[in-house]
């Protein structure tokens, strides 16, 4: 689940516009964007798998970041701290919705590896990735809605706003296929550094919905 994450946070502005879009952005992929720093500093794990071209990442233990328990918490702190500096009680609610939305969208796809708490904990996972096809068309879906929503629920302010939006797009859609289609890398450290390549998303975020307002 890639750019279904991200089709969450584009449908979420329309339930959240004083939010910004990069901000949604930012909750909907926080257990990804933390993740690949949790690989760096050595604290959670994944096994590489060069032949299975299905799995090609065993997600040996990520209680940190991809826990249902843990992805409480992140949404209870991310919502608390941004209802701390706006005030604004219906957005911190859906940040922390979307924080969560990162655990129950990845237990669609994901094999039994998500845990529900840090610790000794049974795995789950739905296991939509053995239907790759089934998959890609869940992730479109997410997608289309989530951007429909979005330009149902801002317009554009100037220039920018008319045509960033759709580069936008675009280039999420060629991140997800470049991940679908690339080589697998070649070690863990180069998975980590990888994943920081995500926030360039956040920063388009902040971008396009600063020359979009709110309908």
């Amino acid at each position: 689940m890639v750019i279904g994450h991200f089709g969450f946070g584009l449908g979420a502005k329309k339930f959240a516009p004083k939010v910004s879009l990069g901000l949604l952005f930012m909750a909907v992929q926080w257990a990804d964007l933390l993740w690949p720093v949790m690989l760096l500093l050595g604290v959670e794990h994944v096994g590489l798998q060069p032949g299975n071209s299905k799995f090609p990442l065993d997600f040996t233990d990520y209680p940190i970041t991809h826990s249902l328990l843990m992805g409480i918490v992140w949404g209870a702190v991310f919502g608390f701290i941004y209802w701390l500096v706006k005030k604004d009680r219906p957005g911190a609610i859906v940040l922390a919705i979307c924080v969560l939305s990162h655990w129950v969208l990845d237990l669609i796809v994901h094999n039994p590896d998500l845990p529900l708490f840090p610790g000794n904990s049974p795995k789950v996972g739905l296991g939509l990735w053995n239907w790759p096809v089934l998959t890609g068309l869940v992730e479109a879906a997410l997608f289309i809605i989530g951007s429909i929503f979005y330009l149902q629920a801002t317009k554009a302010k100037n220039t920018t706003g008319k045509w960033s939006f759709g580069l936008m797009a675009f280039l999420l859609v060629v991140m997800h296929l470049a991940g679908l289609f690339s080589p697998m890398p070649n070690s863990v450290t180069a998975i980590g550094w990888g994943g920081q390549f995500q926030w360039i998303f956040i920063f388009l975020g902040y971008w396009v919905d600063r020359n979009r307002v709110a309908n």
